[in-house]
């Protein structure tokens, strides 16, 4: 019988070979550790779910075999592990880095998984929101400066969603391409509920790759300024229109047609991102910082598994939950 490698193994091999930005000159002392031991680090929180330095250092002490494993894939030439308080600070510098290393892993995935092998080059943009972990704080008790309960994470915001009424947390703002084959994600960030998607998108577009030549969007997108940018990248910007329905404009039924693609791509890609990482109520973090290593680690890890189930010739949509369950 052949041993199958174990996953959780797996995924730190492929972050070895996963691009990385150059590590950028600092002021001061150079990192002892590299950013691609870091990023194992994230991969192995979000895999065993556990949310701090503390809580990763306990995991790496059991004293179990694959531990010991995991412990070697994480360790530095010289068989050392960050402290705590180094996993503290460089976890922290690496939330602010997670956009850029989904974009830099999404555009390499997407030659090599080929999700547009019949062309339409799409790719849908959305936000979903993710409750803030703990109470709520009522805008009377904000704008009177006053935290009526400790578990209240006060830089999460509100905003009104047309399915879920109130909500205080969070937006994750996601790309991902529309495809039959796959849903994977090219661009992620994280920002109080409050942030208005159009504001945000640029941040997204702006550094999407070559290939891409539409970008299907709801009524939230549907702003001249965001018209010209995507327009300016040589793209096509096609949303919904605000307004009573039924619309009866000239081109209603090819945007249909287009709202239906962008909602299958991404409302999917939503709804699976959520169960996969145990978020479909609120989240397990407080603060931006943590709150963007989780949930923009969870988009990178779901990269990584994408990228394990083409290598293994699995399905791109189907098995994601129980592979990262095995691990």
């Amino acid at each position: 019988m052949i041993d199958q490698p174990e996953p959780l193994l797996v995924l730190l091999s492929l972050v070895e070979e996963m691009p990385l930005p150059p590590q950028a000159a600092r002021r001061g002392r150079p990192d002892l550790y590299a950013d691609r031991l870091i990023v194992k680090g994230l991969v192995v929180l979000l895999v065993r779910r556990v949310w701090t330095a503390h809580g990763l250092l306990a995991l790496l002490a059991e004293p179990s075999p694959q531990m010991a494993r995991v412990r070697a894939a994480l360790a530095d030439a010289q068989g050392r592990l960050p402290s705590r308080r180094t996993w503290e600070r460089r976890l922290n510098r690496l939330a602010g880095v997670l956009p850029l290393l989904i974009a830099l892993l999404g555009a390499w995935l997407l030659q090599r998984l080929e999700p547009w092998p019949r062309g339409g080059r799409a790719v849908a943009i959305d936000s979903t929101l993710l409750r803030a972990h703990g109470g709520v704080w009522h805008q009377k008790h904000r704008e009177a400066g006053v935290v009526p309960h400790t578990s209240i994470d006060t830089e999460a915001h509100w905003t009104k969603s047309g399915w879920h009424g109130w909500v205080y947390g969070w937006k994750l703002h996601v790309v991902v391409t529309v495809s039959d084959i796959v849903w994977l994600p090219l661009a992620a960030d994280l920002t109080p509920a409050n942030v208005a998607d159009n504001e945000h998108a640029p941040a997204l577009l702006d550094g999407l790759p070559e290939p891409v030549g539409a970008v299907l969007g709801d009524q939230h997108y549907n702003d001249p300024d965001l018209h010209t940018l995507v327009t300016g990248a040589g793209r096509l910007l096609i949303t919904t229109k605000r307004g009573a329905y039924p619309h009866t404009d000239a081109g209603v039924e090819v945007r249909r047609l287009f709202h239906q693609l962008r909602s299958h791509a991404i409302e999917n890609f939503n709804a699976q991102c959520k169960a996969i990482f145990g978020c479909l109520g609120n989240v397990p973090t407080r603060g931006l910082t943590q709150t963007r290593l989780f949930a923009l680690g969870a988009v990178l890890l779901y990269q990584l598994t994408l990228w394990h189930h083409a290598i293994a010739d699995r399905d791109l949509r189907q098995g994601l939950k129980p592979f990262l369950l095995s691990a």
